[in-house]
């Protein structure tokens, strides 16, 4: 259980149920001083893979890097992949890096083993890495999927997820709320509703690989 102040209000992001955390009772009405948004980051990951599985439609085995200094987050993820995996019929090897070092290790295990792609776990120490991340996974040529926009505005290949920049500007709309007077307990805790699906193409290019059109016509966005 998440423990939240009983004075301060608490307006939050978070990338899974904020019920389960314990950070709220209810959804509908928080019983709290906190409320925000749940921008689903393990929600969507079988779907994540599918967009994965469409671009790589040969791909059979995939890595998963995942940060094992946040086991609720990671053991939540595994359970979607492992779910997803079976459905899709791939094989998962799972790497785990909680440090700049142990990413460069991480892809260092890669480059051995060649697995056909790499799906990088929600997470937000990764996210402060994705420059790294995106220019390792380029150098060693390794398809790679990830949560959200900015490792693809860094150079990653694809990614899937909520639009973070909506996402703050939500929390924005219900911390104004809260300033002139409205109470957390009284704010639904709102769920993400917008997701975009966003293709680096010169990356795909790099790595020699043509983007189905069917994906150029589903994404919200083909960079250029």
């Amino acid at each position: 259980m998440v423990q939240t102040s009983i004075t301060i209000p608490i307006v939050f992001g978070v990338g899974d149920d904020p019920v389960k955390w314990g950070i709220v009772a209810d959804l509908g009405r928080p019983n709290a001083n906190a409320t925000g948004i749940n921008f689903f980051t393990s929600e969507v990951v079988t779907k994540r893979l599918e967009l994965l599985r469409e671009l790589l439609p040969g791909a059979v085995r995939i890595a998963v890097l995942l940060n094992s200094t946040d086991p609720a987050r990671t053991e939540s993820t595994l359970n979607e992949v492992q779910a997803a995996a079976r459905t899709l019929a791939l094989q998962i090897q799972v790497l785990n890096a909680s440090t700049s070092r142990e990413i460069e290790a991480a892809f260092a295990t890669l480059a051995s083993e060649r697995p056909d792609a790499l799906f990088v776990g929600p997470d937000g120490f990764f996210n402060t890495r994705r420059v790294q991340l995106a220019m390792l996974a380029a150098r060693h040529a390794i398809p790679s999927v990830f949560s959200v926009r900015e490792y693809v505005d860094a150079g990653g290949l694809m990614s899937y997820g909520t639009n973070l920049a909506d996402m703050h500007r939500q929390v924005g709309v219900y911390t104004g709320r809260i300033l002139k007077g409205a109470k957390p307990a009284d704010l639904p805790v709102m769920q993400s509703v917008k997701f975009e699906l966003v293709i680096n193409a010169p990356t795909a290019r790099m790595l020699g690989l043509t983007v189905p059109d069917k994906l150029l016509a589903v994404a919200d966005e083909v960079i250029e």
